[in-house]
């Protein structure tokens, strides 16, 4: 299922100098080697963890941080929503990555727990994910620990960035790098695709899946303005192979293409968000599990006849 929604990102066009605006995507810190021993033998290790954590931090202390929260503030209300439609009471539930409440502050009937860490195997009935997976080195043990605790019947609701995020200022960039530099390198981080969150899912020991994508369209005056906010959020790069600096007249030209290629009818240009939304339920007994198979008793060519079987049953 794909659900689009477009959102307006207000952001002032005067009193802002162009080129101090692009700081979002300059890096004072080089790209290096990751340090040993910092993820499991079997993990990718693909983010600078503590580069991230320095990024969130600054971002937190900004004397209006809040200004930022729109994009999460909206996901937080659909994970929230896919929580209501489950025809389910949760008495307890814990919310991985909650920052300031985007998801408790529309669950009044659930006792929420805020956390940073995961404890106490079978002691939660729901898990709520926002919007924080997508930095994670080792995703398929970051699955299994939400798994390992869920109570048995457990439901887990996440959310996280799909691989066509931000697809509009990738290409820009791309393009800009290709003709000032003669080659370009990645400057928006690799996210996960949808066919593989769901076997991830399924290795993790969930069952009853089901994974669906929104895409969330917001409008910025320019591209300085979008890569300002991006930074604002917290979500600047921060893999590895970053490169430490985007020059000035790439920059510049990177705007330009972006302009040229995606500006809407008002000015403006937009930027797309791809979330996935995922469900996944820890095994119990009472679950509904599929029948064996060969223990069905009709057959699929019989069901051409089923309008016959009916019209007479009528009569």
């Amino acid at each position: 299922m794909l659900r689009k929604v477009v959102l307006l990102r207000l952001c002032p066009l005067l009193g802002r100098p162009a080129v101090s605006a692009s700081s979002g995507s300059r890096r004072e810190v080089a790209s290096g080697v990751p340090p040993s021993g910092s993820t499991s033998p079997r993990a990718l290790n693909i983010f600078d963890r503590e580069l991230k954590r320095k990024q969130k931090n600054w971002a937190a202390r900004q004397p209006d941080p809040m200004k930022f929260d729109y994009l999460k503030e909206e996901v937080g209300s659909r994970i929230a929503d896919r929580v209501y439609d489950i025809a389910r009471d949760f008495p307890l539930a814990l919310d991985i990555g909650c920052g300031r409440g985007y998801i408790a502050q529309h669950l009044d009937k659930l006792q929420l727990s805020h956390c940073r860490r995961l404890w106490e195997r079978s002691s939660k009935q729901t898990l709520q994910s926002m919007l924080c997976l997508h930095w994670v080195n080792d995703l398929p043990r970051a699955l299994e620990q939400i798994h390992y605790v869920l109570k048995p019947d457990g439901v887990f609701v996440g959310a996280m960035f799909g691989g066509d995020t931000l697809y509009e200022l990738r290409c820009s960039l791309q393009l800009a790098e290709t003709e000032r530099e003669g080659g370009f390198s990645p400057h928006i981080s690799p996210f996960t695709a949808v066919n593989d969150l769901g076997h991830l899912l399924g290795r993790a020991g969930f069952n009853t899946l089901t994974v669906d994508t929104d895409e969330i369209q917001v409008n910025y005056p320019g591209m300085f303005e979008l890569m300002e906010d991006l930074k604002g959020m917290g979500e600047s790069n921060c893999s590895w192979n970053r490169k430490a600096l985007l020059h000035r007249d790439t920059m510049l030209a990177a705007a330009a293409v972006y302009r040229e290629m995606y500006r809407n009818e008002d000015g403006s240009i937009p930027a797309t968000f791809q979330i996935y939304h995922m469900i996944g339920w820890k095994y119990h007994d009472s679950q509904a599990r599929p029948a064996e198979r060969g223990s069905a008793t009709v057959s699929f060519g019989e069901l051409a006849k089923l309008n016959d079987v009916m019209s007479h049953e009528k009569k």
